[in-house]
C-alpha cells in the first residue's frame, strides 16, 4: 500500500473528526434555516402562493377568488407557513418530499433526475476546467521544472479575457454559432454525449481559467522550496519534479475547486436555459419564480447535501495530499517576499477601460433613433447602435459608473467578510458549503423577500454568496502556513498568538487572497450581469452591463457588434483586474530571507550553485509520492 495513504489518511481522519459533532450540529443547523427560509418565501415577500401558483399553472386563467380559494384549499394554505413546512418535513423523512404545486408530479425523483443530469455537466465542465487551468500554468510548470523561472514574464491577458467572458454570453454564442449557423454540434436539448459540449465549454472556460491563474500564482513558491532545489542538484528528472510542485500546490486550490463544482452543478442556470437543459439549477429557477415550494425545497436540499459531500472530499483530499507534513509542522510557505509585478499593463489596460468610458460620457445613452436600428460600427457610433438605435458607447459608459462601483463595493465587501471568517476554519467551513449552495438567482429572490426589490438588491444578493470562495482559500491558506517551520520556530522563540498572526499568518495570507479578490472581481460584475440577463437585476432603461447583453442578445447574429462591445470591455476589466493582481505582493524583508534558508538569486529565478553538502543523502521527503515505499 503506498506509504502517503497509509500515513495520511488516519491523521486526516482523525483531524476531520476532531470536532465533528458540533460541526455536524452547525452544518444541520444552517441546512435547516436555509430550508425554512426558503419555505416561508412567499411570505417572506409579500405575495399571495395562490396567486402565483394560478399563473404558473395557466397564464390565461382569470384570478377570480373562487379560483384563488380552490388553489388556497387544495395545497393546504389556510394552515400557514409553519404547518406546511412541518408537514413536507415529516413527509421527507419517510422518503416523500411531496408532490409539485404545479405539475402535481412526484418532487424527490424530479428532483433526483435534474440533479443527475446536473451531475453530468458538470462532469463534462470539470473536465474542460482542469484542461484550461493546466493550459494557463504549463509554461510555469515546464520553466519552473527547469530552474528557468527567470524567462518567466507576467501575463495573464488571456486568462483575463476567459476569465471575464459570461458564461451566458459563451453559451449564447457557441449555440447561435457553432450550433445553428455552422451546425457542428447540437445546440437545444438534452439526448446524448454531443449535447454536452457546448454547455461544458461554456461552464469550465471561465472556471478554469480562474483556477489556473491561482494555481500558477502558488507554482514559483513550491519550486523555490528547498526540496526542489536539491532535486535539480540530484539531477531528478523535471517531470518529476513537476509533478510533486503541482502535488504541493493543488491542496490549497481544492476547497476552492469543491465550490466550483457545486457552482456548476446548481449555479448553471443561465447556460441550462439557453441550451434546454433539464438540470437542477433550471429546476429550481422554475421552481422559485413559480413558489413551487416542495420542488424548491427538494432541490435546494439536494445542493446543500452535494456541497457537504464536495467540501467534505475537498478537505479530506487536501489533507492526504500534504501528508504527515501538515501534522508535524515541516512544511514552507509558499508565499515569500518578492518583488513587485512590473505596472505597465495594468497601467495600459486602465487607460484603455478610461478612454473608453471617457469617450462615451459626452453621449446620451437614452436616445432613441428608430431609423438608425442596429447599425454597425461607424464613425459616429463607433461601438454601433442596438435594437432601438441607441448609442451602444453611450450605453456602455454610462453604465460603468454603476457596474465598476457596484462591482468594487461588493468585492471589497466580500473581501473583509471572506478574510475575517476564513480565519474561523470551523465556523466558516459549514457555512461556506452552505451559502455556496445558494445559486444566485435563489439568493437574489430570497434577498428580495427580506429586503425589498431595488437597486441595491443584486448587490446584496452578490454580497451575500461573494466572499464564500475567499474565506474557503483564506482557511486553506492559514491551514498550511500555520504547519510552516519558521512558524513554528517563531512560536518557540515566544511568540504570542497575536504576534503570530499580524506579523507571520496575514502578511502571508493577505497578498495571495487579495490577489484571488481583484481575479474575482470581473466575476463579482459577470453576477450581477447574470441576474440582469435572467431579469432580476436591473431594469430598463438601465445601461447596467448585463442589461446590455441581455437586451441585444437576441440580436447576437443580425448584430454581433452589440453583444461583443460589452463583452470586449468586461473582458478589459479582467485584464486590469488580472494584471494589477501580479502587483499584490508580500514585501521584501532582507532580514526574513536570510533567516528563510532560500538563496536570493534563486527568488530571482536565477540557477543557484548548491554547496557540496546539499548532495549529501536527503532525509525522507515531506511530500510521499503515491510510488513510494516503506
Amino acid at each position: 500500500m503506498p506509504t502517503s495513504l497509509t500515513r495520511g489518511s488516519p491523521a486526516a481522519l482523525r483531524r476531520l473528526a476532531r470536532g465533528g459533532a458540533p460541526t455536524l450540529l452547525w452544518r444541520a443547523l444552517l441546512a435547516a434555516v436555509l430550508v425554512c427560509g426558503i419555505g416561508l418565501l412567499p411570505w417572506l415577500s409579500r405575495t399571495d402562493p395562490a396567486l402565483t401558483v394560478l399563473k404558473a399553472r395557466s397564464v390565461e386563467r382569470d384570478p377570480t377568488p373562487e379560483a384563488l380559494r380552490a388553489v388556497r384549499d387544495e395545497l393546504g394554505l389556510h394552515d400557514g407557513p409553519l404547518r406546511l413546512l412541518g408537514r413536507w418535513l415529516s413527509g421527507l423523512l419517510r422518503g416523500d418530499a411531496g408532490q409539485s404545486w404545479i405539475s402535481g408530479t412526484d418532487a424527490l425523483p424530479s428532483a433526483a433526475q435534474a440533479l443527475g443530469v446536473s451531475l453530468l455537466l458538470m462532469a463534462g465542465a470539470l473536465v474542460v476546467a482542469i484542461g484550461t487551468a493546466a493550459a494557463v500554468c504549463a509554461r510555469t510548470v515546464w520553466l519552473g521544472s527547469r530552474r528557468r523561472l527567470g524567462e518567466r514574464t507576467p501575463g495573464g491577458t488571456m486568462t483575463a479575457v476567459l476569465a471575464a467572458l459570461p458564461e451566458f454570453l459563451l453559451a449564447s454564442v457557441s449555440a447561435s454559432v457553432i450550433g445553428v449557423q455552422l451546425g457542428w454540434l447540437p445546440a437545444l436539448g438534452w439526448y446524448g454525449p454531443q449535447w454536452m459540449v457546448l454547455p461544458s465549454l461554456a461552464l469550465g472556460l471561465p472556471a478554469g481559467a480562474v483556477l489556473g491563474r491561482m494555481l500558477d500564482d502558488l507554482l514559483p513558491g513550491a519550486f523555490a522550496e528547498p526540496w526542489a532545489l536539491a532535486a535539480a542538484a540530484r539531477g531528478i528528472p523535471p517531470q518529476s519534479v513537476a509533478r510533486q510542485a503541482l502535488r504541493r500546490c493543488v491542496p490549497g486550490l481544492l476547497p476552492n475547486l469543491g465550490l466550483f463544482v457545486v457552482g456548476m452543478t446548481g449555479g448553471a442556470v443561465a447556460v441550462e436555459q439557453i441550451f434546454d437543459i433539464p438540470g437542477l439549477g433550471r429546476l429550481t429557477l422554475l421552481a422559485a419564480l413559480a413558489q413551487d415550494l416542495p420542488v424548491l425545497q427538494t432541490g435546494t436540499l439536494a445542493l446543500v447535501l452535494l456541497a457537504a459531500a464536495a467540501g467534505v472530499l475537498a478537505r479530506f483530499t487536501a489533507q492526504w495530499l500534504i501528508g504527515p507534513a501538515l501534522r508535524d509542522g515541516a512544511l514552507h510557505s509558499l508565499h515569500r517576499p518578492s518583488p513587485p509585478a512590473p505596472r505597465a499593463l495594468p497601467l495600459l489596460y486602465g487607460a484603455l477601460l478610461l478612454t473608453v468610458i471617457g469617450l462615451g460620457l459626452p453621449r446620451d445613452p437614452l436616445a432613441l433613433n428608430t431609423g438608425a436600428r442596429l447599425q454597425p460600427p461607424s464613425a459616429g457610433h463607433p461601438f454601433g447602435t442596438d435594437a432601438l438605435g441607441r448609442d451602444i458607447l453611450a450605453r456602455i459608459a454610462h453604465g460603468a459608473l454603476d457596474t465598476l462601483a457596484i462591482a468594487l463595493a461588493v468585492s471589497v465587501v466580500a473581501l473583509l467578510l471572506g478574510v475575517l471568517l476564513g480565519l474561523l476554519p470551523r465556523l466558516s467551513g459549514p457555512l461556506v458549503d452552505t451559502v455556496n449552495a445558494i445559486p444566485s438567482v435563489l439568493a437574489a429572490l430570497l434577498v428580495t423577500g427580506i429586503a425589498g426589490s431595488g437597486p441595491w438588491t443584486p448587490a446584496l444578493a452578490v454580497a451575500a454568496v461573494a466572499w464564500s470562495p475567499l474565506a474557503t482559500h483564506t482557511s486553506a491558506l492559514l491551514q498550511q502556513e500555520r504547519a510552516t517551520t519558521h512558524l513554528t520556530a517563531t512560536r518557540a522563540l515566544g511568540a504570542g498568538r497575536w504576534y503570530l498572526l499580524t506579523h507571520e499568518l496575514l502578511p502571508a495570507i493577505l497578498p495571495p487572497v487579495t490577489r484571488h479578490a481583484l481575479l474575482r472581481l470581473p466575476g463579482i460584475a459577470l453576477s450581477l450581469a447574470a441576474l440582469g440577463f435572467l431579469g432580476l437585476g436591473a431594469q430598463p432603461p438601465s445601461p447596467e452591463w448585463g442589461l446590455l447583453l441581455a437586451e441585444n442578445q437576441p440580436y447576437a447574429e443580425r448584430a454581433p457588434w452589440a453583444v461583443l462591445a460589452p463583452a470586449a470591455v468586461l473582458a478589459l476589466l479582467g485584464a486590469v483586474a488580472v494584471t494589477a493582481a501580479g502587483g499584490v505582493r508580500r514585501p521584501q524583508l532582507p532580514q526574513r530571507l536570510q533567516r528563510s534558508g532560500a538563496a536570493p538569486a534563486e527568488r530571482e529565478g536565477r540557477p543557484v550553485e548548491l554547496e557540496p553538502s546539499a548532495l549529501e543523502p536527503l532525509p525522507t521527503p515531506v511530500l510521499a509520492s503515491p510510488t513510494d515505499t516503506t
